[in-house]
Order: C-alpha cells, then sequence, then structure tokens
C-alpha cells in the first residue's frame, strides 16, 4: 500500500560529496543511510550534513543493515562485466549466469540491494558513454539485471547540465521504478530549453565589491588569488602540447573561456593544471577556477546555499569533477515524486513549484 505522506526515504550510495543528497532533499526526501568510502569526502560530507559520517566502503555492508527506504539513488563507477569476477565456475568453462557476470564489480553491490530491499524506485547516474562502454556489454548487462532480472521499469536519458549551469556537462540518468507508473522523460522532467542556460559569469568571483572577500580564493579585496594564474612554464606547456596535437589531427588541448561562454565539463584531474577550463583574463595569463566557483558550477553553490569546503584545493577540485550537477538531479527528483509516493500531481502545480522554490 502506498504511503500518503508527503515525504520519502532515500539512500545515498557511492555519495561522493552528496550532490544526489541535495537533489532530492530539494523534492522533500529524506535521507536515512549514506555510503562513501573516500576520507576527504567523508569530511566535506560531515562539514554540509549536519555532522553526519557516511559509512564507508559498501562492499563491506550487508544489505539488510541498510535501512528500508522509498529510493535507491547511486552514481556508480563504471566497470566492464566481461572481465570482472572471474569465478571457479568460468575457470572450469561452466556457464554462469547474469548475478556472476556482476560479480566483482560495484554494481553488483546496486544489485544486491534492490534484491534484498526492493525500494519502489532508484536513479542511477554514470558517464555519457556507459551504454557504448565495453562494446555495449556494461549496459547489455545492467538492462537485463534491472529489467529482466530484478522487473524494475527503467528510462535512461542522457541530461545535458547546461541547461542549468555554465558547464556542458553530459550524463546518463536511469530512472527505475518497480511498477509500470506512467513516468515520460519529456513530460515529467522540466528542463529549461537547450541554449537557455546561464553564462561563466554566474559563477566567477565579482571584481566590483558586491562579493565579500573569501581569503584563500580570493585576496582582502575581493580578487581572485593570484596562486590560480597559470605560471608562464605551465601556459606555454600547455599552448604547445595544443599545437603539436593539432598538427597530429587530434583534438587534445586546453580549453580557454570567456565570460559570456559555456565551459567544458570539469573532470576530477582538474587538480593537475586546469587545463580543461581556463579562464581569460584581461592581461597575462589565464586562469584555473578557484574551488568556490567550481562550487557554483556543479550547482552546490545553488540559489541561497553556501557550500562549506573544507578540504585542500586538490581534494576539492577532485570532488567537485567526481560530484552530478545539482539542478539537474533536482529536477529529475521532482519529477519522480509523484510517482514515488504513489500519485500524479497536477504538472503546472509541479512546474510553479520548480520555478519558485
Amino acid at each position: 500500500m502506498r504511503r500518503s505522506s508527503s515525504t520519502f526515504r532515500f539512500v545515498d550510495l557511492f555519495a561522493g560529496i552528496g550532490g544526489m543528497r541535495l537533489g532530492f532533499e530539494a523534492a522533500n526526501g529524506r535521507c536515512v543511510f549514506t555510503s562513501e568510502w573516500d576520507a576527504n569526502a567523508q569530511k566535506t560530507y560531515l562539514a554540509n550534513f549536519s555532522g553526519e559520517r557516511p559509512h564507508g566502503d559498501i562492499t563491506k555492508i550487508d544489505p539488510t543493515d541498510i535501512p528500508e527506504h522509498d529510493v535507491l539513488l547511486a552514481g556508480f563507477p563504471c566497470q566492464p562485466f566481461s572481465i570482472a569476477g572471474v569465478s571457479k565456475k568460468n575457470s572450469l568453462g561452466r556457464a554462469h549466469g547474469f548475478e556472476c557476470k556482476t560479480q566483482g564489480t560495484l554494481f553488483f553491490n546496486i544489485e544486491q540491494i534492490l534484491r534484498v530491499r526492493r525500494p519502489r524506485a532508484f536513479l542511477l547516474e554514470n558517464v555519457k558513454n556507459l551504454q557504448s562502454h565495453d562494446s555495449g556489454n556494461t549496459w547489455r548487462t545492467i538492462r537485463r539485471v534491472l529489467r529482466d532480472q530484478l522487473g524494475y521499469h527503467i528510462h535512461p536519458k542522457i541530461v545535458d547540465a547546461s541547461r542549468f549551469l555554465p558547464q556542458h556537462r553530459e550524463r546518463i540518468f536511469i530512472v527505475g521504478f518497480d511498477a509500470e507508473v506512467g513516468f515520460n522523460w519529456d513530460d515529467d522532467v522540466v528542463l529549461p530549453s537547450a541554449g537557455s542556460g546561464p553564462k561563466l559569469s554566474s559563477i566567477l568571483h565579482k571584481h566590483d565589491g558586491s562579493e565579500s572577500p573569501e581569503p584563500p580564493y580570493t585576496d582582502e579585496r575581493g580578487m581572485v588569488n593570484r596562486k590560480y594564474t597559470l605560471s608562464d612554464q605551465l601556459w606555454e606547456y600547455l599552448q604547445g602540447y595544443a599545437l603539436k596535437h593539432r598538427a597530429a589531427g587530434n583534438g587534445f588541448g586546453f580549453g580557454l573561456f570567456g565570460p559570456n561562454d559555456v565551459a567544458r565539463t570539469l573532470s576530477a584531474r582538474y587538480y593537475k593544471d586546469g587545463s580543461e577550463i581556463l579562464v581569460k583574463r584581461g592581461r597575462g595569463n589565464p586562469r584555473r577556477l578557484t574551488p568556490r566557483e567550481c562550487a557554483r558550477l556543479m550547482g552546490f553553490d545553488y540559489k541561497d546555499r553556501k557550500w562549506l569546503i573544507p578540504v585542500s584545493d586538490t581534494q576539492a577540485y577532485k570532488q567537485f569533477g567526481n560530484s552530478v550537477a545539482v539542478p539537474v538531479v533536482e529536477a529529475i527528483a521532482r519529477a519522480m515524486r509523484p510517482y514515488i509516493l504513489g500519485r500524479r500531481v497536477d504538472r503546472q502545480a509541479e512546474q510553479l513549484d520548480l520555478l519558485v522554490s
């Protein structure tokens, strides 16, 4: 029987620093369990969610120890199932089924929790090329397990975060329900039109006095700290590297953006040289984004929310580069909510709620 409450419970697996959680809390969800193994990500999570420290390695947690929940959230790593979990059966040449194919991958843990707890819905997130990964074997295995073995109705969709944020970030989101509820991406998920999203200026530090200084990202005048400007040596290297690859017909190189542009995808390697998103300066070498600007670029600093960054720049860049775009998840969560609660609501009211909240 469906609950009549306006809230629902969810678990946050492979949580990172909590981007999926933020999106579902905005849709009136309540987190009842979190798992994240990385100590630095746990530190950031702890700082931003009222002192909650995530549980550790999901592979060491028994599914029966995870509380009952309505929705499972997971941005799981992409791993090839065709070579994972080589078992004694395989070495003996014996046939093995879907379960053995996923054994040894982190998707196996998601599968087991879905099997044991049977939540009414889930949202999985992964890289855009999940469907072509390992010649399509990865996606075929995931689809067979979720749809054919577990009986969920799945709805995959690639969404570009540039509809909400000044960054092209295409990710696949897999919505699943334990019954055919009528969910439809085009009808239910309210996405701004393509090309209507904000520009980079909306997330860059302001230099007109309207933004309070924030050391170590800015100096006492509110100007971006000089440490984020590329050294002559690094800038010369990046230009030479790009020139060499262009001559060879390759597309590798840096990305240089101004305030009226939409940036490339922020990745976890950004801490190395910042080459995928370099910010033009009036004079001199370009600069990296600061961690605060990355928080804005990923939607962690959004509307009235100010994200706490208790870790080093290196760790912050890794964390934001590995995260989801929070406003995208929020839009999906709001679309899933009426189905999670077992009832439809007026679409115009949902859209109005999304716009004013």
